[in-house]
């Protein structure tokens, strides 16, 4: 069967029972375009939204949900569309400010360095040393992602600063969370601190950094009793009885290395930043999360694939109403475009790329060979996508009749989307293990 689209013919090979099936997310998409009973749409589509979402929270709030769900039993699909723009336009351009507090020399500035992926040496880093350099709060845009600015607060503990004067100064109330951070024992400054920003109704999280530090000299002084894991639950109950003789009762603790942070609790610190920060916020927390683990990398991709699943149902809603547009076209260089964004957000977009090859002495084109998505060509001429576009356009010709192309165009361009930001994760996945076994043998 040959089938003509914008971008040129598509020839389906094979039987379309060898067609992958479609997933719970993609056969809603179809009910929904085939015009099936939306009073039933309205009731799958939360437990639909939240199996979707489930490891991230998802990007809509409740009250949004609910609101969706109430136009679609009333087939109000303009209202559907509507709300659907307002929450990702909101999640879209959400600032994000996060506080770092703590005493001068406990390691804010290369904490802070560290989540924006710079060396404590590249220009544009926050200045550190063993002295206090923090003199006022000082802001730090993230380099890819400019409405993220991370603070660094002045220590509490110093000369310079008195805790009656601090809270005045650094404004608390501006931040989206705060960060406490501590190389050894939080202080009473810290206890003092974190009341505050409770009274205010914010969140924060004490993490203890330096952890490879003290594994470190512990396996020195101690080489023939060292257990790394008795060591880190030893931190941890410090740390913990350390907090509650000095007033917060079941604190929040991370353990983490300012130079290893895939390793610790750094990826469990990212997995709950993401859960407790206000629904619009957490798009752009998930953008910057670097690729330290598996974890962090599939987040980062359930975000993405939420928004191509909330942009299809919304052109889905649209797709009802007169005369109304309900998707552009997505030629040859528009596609590119969109997997370079993808790459770009998952550290493989070309400077990236050849800056890992450097780092693990190979060429660019070492890399090409065991990767997929830096071949646009390649992913394009996957027969797959038309098959499985192809099987959802059945599903609405057999209530609808007819062929329209512009069907067949819509499932295109999803599972297009669904493909590239697949391939795109499956390869920083694929280059984070590369990457991980070429240092690990280098030690």
């Amino acid at each position: 069967m040959l089938l003509f689209g914008c971008c040129g013919p598509w020839r389906l090979r094979g039987r379309m029972s060898d067609v992958p099936l479609l997933t719970t997310m993609d056969q809603f998409i179809c009910d929904f375009l085939v015009g099936k009973n939306f009073q039933q749409l309205a009731i799958n589509f939360i437990p639909h939204y939240t199996t979707l979402v489930n490891k991230t929270g998802g990007i809509i709030a409740s009250e949004n949900l609910d609101r969706i769900q109430a136009a679609l039993k009333e087939a109000k699909l303009k209202d559907v569309a509507d709300i659907i723009e307002e929450s990702l336009v909101a999640a879209e351009n959400a600032p994000l400010d996060v506080a770092v507090i703590g005493e001068s020399g406990t390691g804010k500035s290369s904490f802070i360095n560290a989540l924006r992926g710079l060396s404590c040496e590249e220009e544009g880093s926050a200045s550190v040393g063993v002295v206090e350099t923090t003199m006022k709060k000082t802001p730090y845009q993230h380099p890819k992602y400019p409405k993220v600015t991370f603070w660094d607060l002045p220590g509490t503990g110093t000369p310079n600063f008195y805790p009656h004067e601090y809270l005045e100064m650094v404004e608390f109330a501006t931040y989206d969370f705060f960060i406490i951070i501590s190389s050894s024992r939080f202080s009473l400054n810290d206890a003092l601190l974190a009341q505050n920003i409770k009274e205010i109704g914010k969140k924060f999280y004490f993490v203890r950094t330096k952890v490879d530090n003290d594994l470190y000299n512990e396996e020195k002084s101690k080489p023939m009793s060292f257990k790394r894991e008795r060591v880190l639950q030893q931190i941890r109950d410090n740390c913990l009885a350390n907090l509650s003789n000095i007033g917060v009762p079941e604190p929040c603790i991370f353990l983490v290395s300012n130079f290893d942070l895939d390793d610790f609790d750094f990826p469990r610190l990212e997995e709950t930043l993401l859960k407790e920060l206000p629904v619009h916020k957490r798009h752009t927390f998930a953008l910057l999360l670097p690729n330290l683990s598996d974890t962090s990398i599939e987040m980062k991709r359930a975000f993405f694939k939420e928004k191509i699943w909330l942009d299809a149902l919304k052109s889905s809603a649209l797709s009802f109403i007169p005369f109304m547009a309900f998707f552009n076209g997505f030629d040859f260089p528009q596609q590119e475009k969109c997997l370079n964004l993808y790459q770009s957000h998952f550290g493989l977009d070309e400077k990236s790329v050849k800056g890992i090859a450097e780092k693990l002495d190979m060429s660019v084109e070492e890399i090409k060979s065991f990767t997929k998505s830096l071949d646009f060509w390649l992913l394009v001429k996957d027969d797959s996508i038309a098959e499985k576009a192809m099987k959802c356009v059945e599903c609405y010709c057999s209530v609808n009749g007819g062929l329209p192309s512009t069907i067949f165009q819509f499932f295109k361009i999803y599972f297009l989307h669904l493909k590239f930001i697949n391939t795109v994760a499956d390869d920083a996945k694929i280059l984070l293990h590369k990457t991980l076994e070429i240092l690990s043998r280098r030690r």
